[in-house]
């Protein structure tokens, strides 16, 4: 376990990678897409979860340098250039997904990513760039389809995750969604959880005016299925 430094052009990027204690020669792997924060400690802690599950977990960095902002005012600065620039987001995500295939333990051809929040919607615009995943998982990801980038074939499989009440995805972005996976001929799953807000799998969310909420019930549900998910298309 340990941080894992890459690059995007002249960005040094700092990522966190761990791995199982026991390793076959290819090993799948699994990428984490933090929330607008940063490459925080939940991510981290996600990989490590994720390699005692037996899988290589990589928590990428958007911003450089593992970068955190502080409050809502300076996460909605660091993601800004990502929201307004869709080709730009690509560009990043794909740059921590190349790190990650390129090392001699990673089975290449086995690499999902999740993400979470904003991370959610880095994790599906990796799908929509038509890069060889074999899944996506979107925890209370945003939604939304770039307006001016052309999707790709998306190869892999989605499984979304996503909170009725959630205020930051109304229903006809999810609609839309549903729609868009739909044309791409996906094979794509949508998981609506009752009573549930934005951040519902964030033990640190407890601003309800903002509309994030942890809901330990809901984020039990959720890593289950994204547990089973992961063994589906990794081992099945």
């Amino acid at each position: 376990m340990q941080d894992f430094v890459y690059s995007d052009k002249n960005v040094e990027l700092k990522g966190y990678i761990a791995y199982p204690d026991t390793m076959s020669a290819k090993t799948p792997a699994v990428l984490i897409a933090p929330a607008w924060e940063g490459r925080n400690e939940f991510a981290c802690e996600k990989a490590r979860e994720l390699a005692r599950m037996g899988y290589v977990g990589f928590a990428i960095d958007m911003y450089g340098g593992a970068r955190l902002g502080k409050d809502r005012d300076e996460n909605g600065r660091l993601i800004a250039p990502f929201m307004e620039d869709r080709a730009f987001l690509r560009q990043r995500v794909t740059a921590a997904f190349n790190a990650l295939k390129n090392l001699k333990e990673v089975d290449a051809e086995r690499i999902a990513i999740m993400g979470f929040c904003f991370g959610g919607l880095c994790a599906l615009d990796l799908a929509r760039s038509g890069a060889d995943l074999k899944g996506v998982i979107s925890f209370h990801g945003l939604l939304r389809a770039p307006e001016a980038l052309k999707n790709e074939k998306i190869s892999a499989k989605i499984l979304a995750l996503h909170g009725h009440n959630d205020p930051m995805v109304n229903p006809k972005e999810v609609a839309q969604f549903q729609d868009e996976m739909t044309r791409a001929r996906a094979d794509w799953q949508l998981h609506i959880y009752s009573n549930t807000v934005h951040g519902f799998m964030n033990p640190e969310a407890h601003d309800a005016d903002f509309g994030t909420v942890y809901n330990p019930l809901v984020a039990k549900r959720a890593w289950k299925l994204a547990e089973d998910f992961l063994t589906e298309i990794f081992v099945l």
